[in-house]
């Protein structure tokens, strides 16, 4: 079975570390396609709730996987979110193949599209951070419930349920703050002379046209691998929103290169890439005198 070929994915919040983040259904994902950039919109790794008591081979895979990826020639951005926002100090940089910004403006056959996480208008992070971190605590425990009860769903031949997206759904706030949300990046967007913007942050996946009276954007939002197992994919000159769950992967995207490692390996292989990068422009250098 060949790989798709996709111009430009787009993968937000999948939260590694935390027990909510399903990585082997982003493996086979992302084992199933071709894409020529592909654009971490941030959340990848839940650096607030990071743990060496939870970070699981399958998670190290995810991390191994995007590596290879940039290292077969995939342009591989990092954009930083809110849950790794340790990463900001490193903006503007790479590691590896990899580069991180905090947002990122692309030309995709002539349209302008702007590319960030969202959490700049989140209140709750800006102004009581502590409390927006309690919160999320809460969360990964409501989804690790969550699973549990699936299992056992799953097991009496009843289908999965969630928790979260319930409770969502029914709290009028919550409502609200996606629609201000949404509104608000899609106003920026339109005031800036964007024809797309692409954000993450609030794990409601999305494709929409927004209108106010100094024009019009396309509204994006990659969804999460917490709860939703989307993204955004980009070819043919037009976006579309990928579902894990309408579109059953085969066996065959299971990647078996991907075998175990520890952490120790992955940062090996960082530390490599980044020193066989140095060696050849030193030999470029010598080349040049």
């Amino acid at each position: 079975m060949k790989k798709r070929k996709v111009d430009v994915v787009v993968i937000s919040d999948v939260h590694l570390g935390t027990y909510g983040c399903h990585a082997d259904e982003l493996i086979s994902y992302l084992s199933s396609i071709q894409p020529k950039k592909l654009i971490l919109n941030g959340d990848i790794i839940d650096i607030w709730q990071f743990s060496k008591r939870y970070f699981p081979p399958s998670h190290l895979k995810v991390l191994k996987k995007i590596i290879g990826m940039a290292s077969n020639g995939v342009e591989v951005t990092y954009i930083t979110g809110n849950h790794d926002e340790m990463l900001r100090k490193f903006s503007d940089t790479s590691i590896g193949y990899v580069s991180i910004v905090d947002k990122l403006v692309l030309d995709l056959n002539g349209k302008k599209t702007w590319f960030f996480h969202g959490d700049v208008f989140d209140a709750s992070i800006q102004n009581a951070k502590w409390l927006a971190k309690l919160g999320g605590y809460g969360y990964d425990f409501l989804i690790l419930i969550n699973r549990i009860m699936n299992w056992c769903l799953t097991k009496m031949g009843r289908e999965k349920y969630s928790l979260s997206k319930r409770i969502k759904n029914s709290v009028k706030g919550a409502i609200k703050y996606i629609n201000d949300f949404e509104k608000t990046a899609a106003d920026l967007a339109i005031e800036n002379g964007y024809d797309y913007v692409v954000c993450g942050h609030i794990h409601q996946p999305k494709k929409e046209l927004y209108e106010n009276k100094n024009g019009q954007c396309i509204y994006l939002n990659s969804g999460d691998w917490v709860e939703n197992l989307t993204a955004l994919e980009y070819s043919f000159k037009r976006w579309k929103v990928y579902h894990y769950n309408n579109d059953k992967l085969s066996p065959f995207f299971a990647d078996e290169e991907l075998k175990q490692l520890d952490i120790n390996e992955l940062i090996a292989s960082i530390t490599f890439k980044e020193d066989r990068e140095k060696g050849s422009s030193s030999l470029e250098e010598s080349s040049l005198e």
